[in-house]
This record gives structure tokens, C-alpha cells and sequence, in this order.
């Protein structure tokens, strides 16, 4: 619910204060349940990430079915508008062509003392991608976040969808596609940060984790 609030009115402190205490007691609520989430996932691995997805997205699934096989995500390029995956492949080459301009060089050199010294730049070697799933669409955040990785070395990117109650969005799976992300999976919310961070049977741990979404996974 919106709350206005007005400076100068009756009571205004005192609605301030009640409103940045309710904001306090949702940030410590949510905390709770997030830490309780991710203690499951760690401890229970691909039970507790099926458990919850099946709690959560209302959606059964098993360890053959949570990562969208390539004939699946082929359809969703079949399925895909022809002028979405021109403008999703316009957008990429845009994105590459910019990051790499950004992408530092190594540099070695040799001092005064004949010692040979210098900066590395090593990318890691997995990332997590966090795309928010049902009837939002975000294929612009999956290029957004995929590419850099990618331009960087990155060998393994591996992203994470809900899809509710089996929706299915077809843009970002093209996204993906076209934006080279090795590995699916159609899981969310903190306990899909949760796999992606600690690892369980199906899904290898990652080094960092990108992408939007709400204060369950931020």
C-alpha cells in the first residue's frame, strides 16, 4: 500500500516514524525467511530447490526437468517474434562492441632493478545471472548482464528463471540464446541465489551473482 506523506501536516513525525519502523520490521521479516531459505538450500541441496519451487511457483519439477534442455530452448527462438531476435541480436552486437572498449589490458614491465613486474587481468570462472521470470520480461537484462561476462572470458555463465506456475517467457530464453549463456535453470527467488552460490546436485557453485529483482534476492 502507497503511503503520502506531507511535511507540514498534522501528525506528520509520528506517521514517519510508524512508516520507517514498518520498513524496518519487513526488512527484518524478510531477512529471517531469505536466511532460512538459503540454510535449506545449503544443507539440502536439489531437495530443498525443488521443495521450495514447488512451494513458491506453485510448479513440480525434478532434477531432469530444472534446466531447459537446448531442443527447448530452440523452440523459444522458433517461437520468438523475427523482428525481437533482430532487434535482441542488434542489442548484442551494440553491447559487445561497447564493453569491449572497456576491457582492461595486461601490463608487464621491467624495473630500474631488472625485475619484471605487472598487472593480470584474469575473469573469474563462473557467473550467476538472476532474471526475474513469469509475466515480467527482462531480455534487455539478460544481455545486459550476460555480455560483459562474456567479452570478459568468462567460460561458464549459468542463469536463473522462474517460471510460475510453468509460464514460460520465450524473449528471454531467445536472449540467452543469442547472448551465449551456457546453462538455464527454472528456479528463483532467494532459493535459486541460494544454488547458484553454494552449488547442489544439478547446479555447480558461481563466483559472483548479477541481475535484478527483489529484496528476496538482492
Amino acid at each position: 500500500m502507497v503511503v503520502r506523506l506531507r511535511d507540514g501536516e498534522t501528525g506528520f513525525l509520528e506517521k514517519f516514524a510508524r512508516a520507517c519502523g514498518a520498513s524496518e520490521q519487513d526488512s527484518g521479516r524478510i531477512r529471517a525467511t531469505v536466511s532460512d531459505i538459503l540454510a535449506q538450500v545449503r544443507e539440502k541441496g536439489d531437495r530443498a530447490l525443488l521443495e521450495l519451487t514447488r512451494k513458491f511457483d506453485r510448479l513440480s519439477l525434478d532434477t531432469a526437468s530444472l534446466r531447459f534442455s537446448p531442443e527447448r530452448i530452440g523452440k523459444a527462438l522458433t517461437a520468438t517474434d523475427p523482428g525481437i531476435l533482430e532487434a535482441l541480436r542488434l542489442a548484442r552486437d551494440r553491447i559487445w562492441s561497447h564493453h569491449a572498449r572497456q576491457k582492461p589490458n595486461d601490463h608487464i614491465y621491467t624495473d630500474a632493478q631488472g625485475v619484471s613486474l605487472g598487472i593480470r587481468w584474469t575473469p573469474v570462472d563462473a557467473v550467476g545471472l538472476y532474471v526475474p521470470g513469469g509475466l515480467a520480461s527482462y531480455p534487455s537484462s539478460v544481455l545486459m548482464n550476460a555480455i560483459p561476462a562474456k567479452v570478459a572470458g568468462v567460460e561458464r555463465i549459468a542463469m536463473v528463471v522462474p517460471t510460475p506456475d510453468g509460464q514460460v517467457n520465450e524473449a528471454v530464453l531467445s536472449a540467452a540464446s543469442i547472448a551465449g549463456v551456457d546453462e538455464i535453470y527454472r528456479v528463483g527467488g532467494a532459493q535459486a541465489i541460494g544454488a547458484l552460490a553454494y552449488g547442489t546436485e544439478s547446479i555447480a557453485p558461481v563466483a559472483k551473482i548479477v541481475g535484478p529483482g527483489n529484496a528476496y534476492v538482492a
